[in-house]
């Protein structure tokens, strides 16, 4: 059968897949919760959800830094990757060797869209469209939540300061939740000064778990860029990540929302 993936790229599946590598660690986690245990053989250094799989699955590099060689080995029909955590290069030497179905994700619709067609390609469709019902029905509580109107920025890195913007998957997890992300003009993942930042002079700062692990020792540093501003520390899985983890979103957000000032 064939399927054309988010990126125009085109494969073709026989038979069911029993040998799927997945390169991206929120891909994997809905691996799991597909019920498709012993089907995947390969994962990367970040998939840390499961922690049963990150024990004991066979890893073969980071997300960026694939190691093609033991990709071979392990000989898969299917490798799950998404365009923007993995590189090109590496994603088109994989195309010419394996089946290779690529996300490209910046909005929940897309991601829904996603899971629904890693669903028909495992055969795990069932569960994929329950979890997609599950994710649908939590963010339909969102347009019932009072919605705050404080300008904000979401970090991600820092040394340089990176944050988000409006063509973003975050960016729309944001919006959603009633966040009005103060970078929404731009696009992907802008870098800021120091200056910049004091300029913009955001009501509301978030900074993420992840990628960069920002801690309780950093909001002093934004206090001095920003002092009027509310600084919160938040879970960067539960705005970032797109595959099942969406299913205790909602619920986190709501949460987070009691705590703006």
């Amino acid at each position: 059968m064939i399927f054309i993936d988010q990126i125009g790229h085109q494969i073709n599946i026989e038979t069911t897949p029993k040998r799927i590598i997945s390169v991206v660690p929120s891909q994997t986690e809905l691996l799991f919760d597909l019920g498709l245990e012993n089907e995947v053989v390969g994962i990367t250094k970040f998939c840390i959800h499961p922690n049963s799989w990150f024990k004991n699955k066979t890893r073969i590099g980071g997300t960026k830094t694939l190691n093609i060689n033991k990709i071979k080995q392990l000989k898969p029909d299917l490798i799950i990757a998404n365009k923007e955590e993995n590189t090109k290069q590496q994603i088109e030497e994989l195309q010419q060797l394996f089946p290779v179905w690529t996300s490209n994700i910046r909005n929940l619709s897309e991601s829904l869209e996603m899971i629904k067609q890693i669903g028909l390609i495992t055969k795990t469709n069932v569960n994929a469209e329950e979890i997609i019902a599950k994710i649908e029905q939590d963010f339909k509580l969102l347009t019932s939540i009072k919605k705050q109107s404080k300008s904000t920025l979401y970090f991600i890195w820092r040394e340089p300061f990176m944050s988000v913007g409006s063509s973003t998957f975050i960016h729309d997890v944001m919006e959603r939740a009633g966040f009005v992300n103060a970078l929404e003009t731009s696009e992907n993942y802008p870098v800021l000064t120091s200056e910049q930042i004091k300029t913009i002079n955001p009501q509301l700062i978030l900074l993420s778990s992840e990628p960069y692990p920002f801690k309780e020792k950093h909001i002093k540093e934004f206090k001095m860029l920003s002092k009027n501003a509310q600084i919160l520390l938040v879970d960067g899985e539960l705005f970032s990540w797109y595959g099942s983890r969406l299913t205790k979103t909602v619920h986190y957000l709501i949460d987070l929302l009691t705590k703006i000032k």
